[in-house]
């Protein structure tokens, strides 16, 4: 037992001794592992620069001689180092106190070249890429740069472009870039189909979305180009259009582009499910918070039982709730709808919630990706600002408007925490695009007294310096006629949402009888009332000449240039210089003054001009519409009253309106009908009201009829008249059988007005100033070409005057490309 005792105590005392030992191995080492990975270094040495200056380098490391340094602070430098793109090779190795840095320089790019290309010209290229002259050659940004030209070539239909890049080596380290480019084919939209849809057809859905199929005049309109963006970007149109049409549990199930290769064209194919459609059920306002008065409110709603259920009014609703609870003090208040589905009767009952929201408040709103618009531009459109209460129905909003501004190809408004729990970072990217416009237009038209051949050329900017302006410049030139014209807007004056600007023109137009010429312009505010009611006030100058820049040159065979009291031309009907019995033509004979027309009201007009008419005007201005350039439902009129007569010759006061309504005749079929109407009065201040201030009207109003050519006349000329008033019934509908993506639509119509009133009722050979109704009904051909409206009307006068003029068919034509 003895025996066995020591022999165990032994045992373990070699035991213990050898785990101190290799404690105590363990210890030096990792001591000895700490102290070189946190060695003290003395001095960096850089190698392998040529180009850039030691110095440098070390700065950007940001390792100090004198400072512990360990593995993790090299790794550090290296990834600094590696950040500045000018290596292409860092390696950090440290010996006793040295911290010894070996660097491999990248070349420096000489030059960006671009070969093959004639589809995206070079400066459109060397925008997209990264890679710059007298920048360092990187290969993962080369690699980037191709990936980025083939995205700019597919937004320009062309998906199969190839794209390669290759460095040729100019000496001193440095390279040309050249990027080789086969531009290949356009690509194609073949075609664009639907799966699911009852309530739609193809035809009308293709018309909500921004692709379009190729066609015939696709390679102007450049609209049949496939992009990602825009496909998901129709998705989303899509869902707006159901839900704003009854369809709240529309679903898009899929929405495939397939490229094939053999045809080089994409064939899209939306599935879809409609759903049931909807109508407004029981709308009920509740509230949680104390002294909101819930019956004061129903009169901001735009939602009603019974009508059709739509989205795009339950947000009206909820934004105009918000304002009136914030206008009320209650800034904090947070609107919800809470739909409530009777499936049976196919009904959505809205209750809107008022609940106390979050104190929260907007620390500051971040603008990032305008590098042409101000932020101040995007700004204003926030009903909210730093410091005021948080309120997201607001925030979408003002996305809305900022989209409506056509300034950006996308606006995503995101929020971020701020500095304290009760602060929201609001933060706003947007992708600007191009604003500016060249327009180059020609054609033929018949309507107005510009009839014939007309060619303009105007340029316009939308968001003129980033500042949101409006300006246009255009001149138009024609047979008949010849105009130039200035336009500028600001859209925010004096930093509140008033419109103000001026107009400035010049016209010359030739009528069947007489010339005339008007230099004049505008100053003008404009001031939103209502979200649909908007008032303008105005101050109008213009002058007025009127005669015969072409009339006759009598010449006189006495006429001796060196005697004052000679006179070789006479001045129309307005006067001679010489009696008429010293007046003869070319071969001697005696002749009589010309008469500019057949109207001595007009001739002795024409000799009392030129005028000048300065005047202060207003108008009031309601408008529904849910698309102002393609409308298919809602009202627009306008009312208001032009006073003349501070200053100048004319003194008269003109009231006039117009109004038209829009309905939608036809989900399927796309039919869409349209109720119009108008009038108008002129009455004098003081003096005599000129015959020039009256209204001239024709196929203006009622189609069929010659412009000028209804109304009081003498001896079968327009002298204009004192009242008028219309009304137009016009349904439009697709072609059967044409593609709707070549924007052709016929029409039927039918016309009924009249223009009376004359002062000059009780001269001889004046007739028409009592009441008449004219009528007529028509077709038409209307085409949204690439280079602008273009309309054919065929009207048959059913209702006229022996002494109307008539013009059955009318032809109106501008283009723009």
């Amino acid at each position: 037992m003895k025996a066995g005792t020591k022999t165990l105590r032994a045992a373990t005392a070699v035991a213990l001794s050898s785990t101190l030992l290799v404690a105590t191995t363990l210890t030096f080492q990792l001591a000895t592992t700490t102290i070189a990975s946190a060695a003290v270094v003395n001095r960096i040495d850089v190698r392998g620069n040529s180009r850039v200056d030691a110095e440098t380098v070390r700065g950007f490391m940001q390792i100090k001689p004198g400072q512990n340094v360990t593995e993790a602070d090299q790794d550090a430098a290296v990834r600094r180092l590696y950040s500045t793109g000018l290596f292409s090779n860092v390696r950090i190795s440290q010996s006793g106190g040295t911290l010894i840095v070996q660097v491999d320089e990248n070349q420096i790019v000489n030059q960006v070249l671009f070969q093959g290309n004639s589809k995206i010209k070079d400066q459109q290229l060397i925008a997209t890429v990264q890679t710059a002259p007298r920048g360092p050659y990187s290969q993962a940004t080369v690699d980037a740069d191709i990936e980025a030209i083939k995205k700019a070539y597919v937004s320009i239909g062309r998906s199969d472009a190839i794209v390669t890049a290759q460095t040729q080596p100019i000496g001193q380290g440095r390279v040309n870039v050249i990027y080789n480019i086969q531009e290949g084919d356009r690509t194609k939209i073949a075609s664009i189909s639907f799966v699911g849809n009852n309530a739609f057809s193809d035809a009308r859905l293709k018309q909500v979305i921004s692709l379009r199929e190729t066609g015939i005049l696709s390679f102007i309109q450049r609209d049949d180009v496939y992009d990602p963006d825009k496909l998901q970007s129709d998705e989303e149109t899509l869902r707006r259009f159901y839900y704003n049409h009854g369809y709240a549990d529309f679903r898009i199930l899929s929405a495939v582009a397939e490229l094939d290769p053999d045809q080089n064209s994409y064939f899209i194919t939306f599935t879809v499910d409609e759903g049931e459609r909807y109508a407004f059920g029981a709308v009920r306002i509740d509230s949680t918070i104390d002294g909101v008065d819930t019956d004061t409110l129903y009169k901001e709603l735009d939602t009603a039982p019974g009508d059709i259920y739509s989205a795009k009014e339950v947000e009206n609703s909820l934004v105009n709730l918000t304002n009136a609870l914030a206008n009320k003090g209650f800034a904090f208040a947070q609107v919800t709808p809470r739909g409530n589905r009777d499936f049976t009767n196919h009904t959505i009952a809205i209750d809107y919630v008022i609940d106390q929201g979050p104190r929260a408040y907007v620390e500051r709103i971040e603008i990032r990706g305008n590098t042409k618009t101000r932020d101040y531009v995007i700004r204003r459109e926030f009903d909210i600002s730093e410091g005021d209460a948080f309120n997201q129905v607001l925030i979408q909003r003002a996305k809305q408007r900022l989209e409506d501004l056509k300034y950006f190809t996308k606006v995503n408004i995101s929020t971020a925490p701020g500095s304290e729990p009760d602060r929201v970072i609001v933060i706003v990217d947007v992708s600007e695009k191009a604003t500016g416009e060249i327009s180059v237009g020609g054609g033929y038209t018949t309507s107005g007294d510009s009839s014939g051949p007309v060619a303009e050329v105007g340029i316009q900017e939308r968001n003129f310096l980033g500042r949101g302006q409006f300006v246009k410049v255009s001149a138009s030139v024609g047979t008949n006629s010849r105009s130039y014209n200035l336009s500028f807007t600001e859209p925010y004056f004096l930093g509140q949402r008033l419109a103000a600007g001026f107009d400035v023109y010049h016209t010359e137009t030739s009528t069947d009888n007489y010339d005339v010429k008007r230099t004049g312009g505008d100053v003008r505010i404009s001031a939103p009332i209502t979200d649909h009611l908007t008032a303008t006030l105005a101050y109008n100058i213009k002058s007025e000449t009127y005669g015969d820049d072409t009339g006759e040159t009598v010449n006189n065979p006495d006429y001796d240039s060196t005697d004052s009291s000679s006179e070789e031309y006479i001045d129309s009907t307005c006067g001679s210089p010489n009696p008429l019995g010293n007046l003869y033509d070319e071969g001697g004979n005696s002749i009589t003054a010309p008469s500019f027309t057949d109207s001595p009201i007009i001739n002795a007009a024409i000799c009392d001009s030129p005028y000048l008419t300065s005047s202060l005007s207003y108008q009031f201005t309601y408008n529904t519409l849910d698309n102002n350039q393609d409308p298919r439902d809602g009202f627009i009129g306008s009312a208001g009253q032009e006073f003349a007569g501070i200053g100048g010759d004319a003194k008269f006061v003109k009231t006039t309106g117009k109004a038209s309504y829009f309905n939608l005749l036809s989900e399927e079929w796309d039919i869409i009908g349209q109720l119009s109407g108008g009038a108008g009065n002129v009455s004098k201040l003081g003096s005599d009201l000129r015959v020039f201030d009256n209204f001239f009207k024709g196929q203006d109003i009622v189609r069929g009829f010659d412009t000028r050519g209804i109304g009081p006349r003498q001896y079968g000329v327009a002298i204009g008249g004192e009242n008028y008033g219309n009304v137009s019934a016009e349904a439009t509908f697709p072609l059967p059988g044409i593609s709707r993506d070549l924007g052709f639509r016929g029409a039927v119509f039918a016309d009924a007005g009249s223009l009376w009133g004359s002062e000059f009722k009780d001269q001889p050979g004046v007739e028409g100033t009592d009441f008449s109704l004219r009528a007529s009904a028509g077709v038409g051909l209307i085409w949204a070409s690439p280079f602008g409206p273009l309309r054919v009307n065929y009207a048959h006068p059913l209702k006229k005057e022996d002494f109307d003029d008539t013009q059955e068919f009318s032809f109106g034509f501008s283009s723009r490309f």
